[in-house]
């Protein structure tokens, strides 16, 4: 082995070594700054009240067709969801070729570092905290629940947009613009034929995070199947708190599967 040889393999020996230093001085810092509290004393008789929920729970609540029961919740948080991402989507996709950085000569970019600053700046709150600025705004309700998921997916969804734009292959664009094509022609034959595919996914998978998401803004008053959830644990109705968990469990299991198929057929 060459001198050269030893001394990389030195360098990749103690430069690994250094890694495994930081990294463990981080969670070490981190499990310091945390102050267990110990485990409450109604914690186990609180999670055997939810499970024997779930194995005994209330039938009667899935449907009876006053409007608050599962079924009718299920289909409202959907809603929320799929409005919140349509509206998003939208949205996000002219911000997408703002923020898009075609030029890769130039180190800086005026109109994509604006548009990026936007995505990152809509992405700096949470769903929840716009939830309960849109409740205060708007009132509770799914409107608001709509309104905390389109505003805030259009940060994600703009970001994964854009993403998609900068690792398109130009070699179309710059075969129609050597044919005579202007930019007009080169974004509607080929940048958004080429990137639809990806948007399209991109925006599934979105949705599938908008269910999850609008389930947790019904606790704070955003509609959705998260508000009768709260309030039967708080009035400690564990046979309803099972079935709402059931119903969540299968609206989750069901738009996953139906989601990725439909992305496996797209990309």
């Amino acid at each position: 082995m060459s001198r050269d040889q030893s001394k990389n393999n030195l360098i990749t020996k103690y430069g690994f070594m250094f890694w495994i230093i930081v990294i463990a001085i981080v969670y070490l810092w981190a499990f310091k700054g945390l102050q267990f509290t110990g485990i409450q004393a109604s914690a186990g008789e609180v999670s055997r009240s939810i499970f024997q929920g779930i194995f005994h729970p209330d039938w009667k609540y899935a449907y009876n067709g006053s409007g608050e029961d599962l079924v009718s919740q299920i289909i409202q948080t959907l809603a929320i969801a799929f409005l919140g991402i349509f509206i998003s989507a939208i949205i996000s996709f002219p911000i997408s070729f703002w923020a898009a950085r075609t030029d890769a000569k130039k180190r800086f970019h005026l109109r994509s570092t604006s548009g990026k600053l936007l995505l990152v700046l809509i992405r700096t709150f949470p769903e929840i905290v716009l939830a309960i600025m849109f409740i205060k705004a708007v009132g509770p309700g799914s409107f608001a629940g709509v309104l905390a998921l389109g505003i805030h997916s259009i940060g994600m969804l703009g970001k994964l947009y854009d993403e998609s734009i900068e690792g398109l292959d130009h070699s179309t664009n710059d075969a129609i613009i050597a044919a005579g094509g202007n930019k007009i022609q080169v974004l509607f034959l080929s940048t958004i034929p080429a990137v639809m595919p990806s948007i399209l996914s991109y925006t599934l998978f979105q949705f599938e995070i908008a269910v999850r998401s609008a389930t947790i803004l019904g606790m704070v008053g955003a509609g959705g199947i998260g508000t009768p959830l709260l309030f039967a644990i708080q009035t400690r109705n564990w046979p309803r708190v099972g079935i709402i968990l059931v119903g969540i469990i299968i609206m989750v299991a069901v738009i996953d599967w139906i989601s990725g198929t439909l992305r496996k057929k797209l990309v």
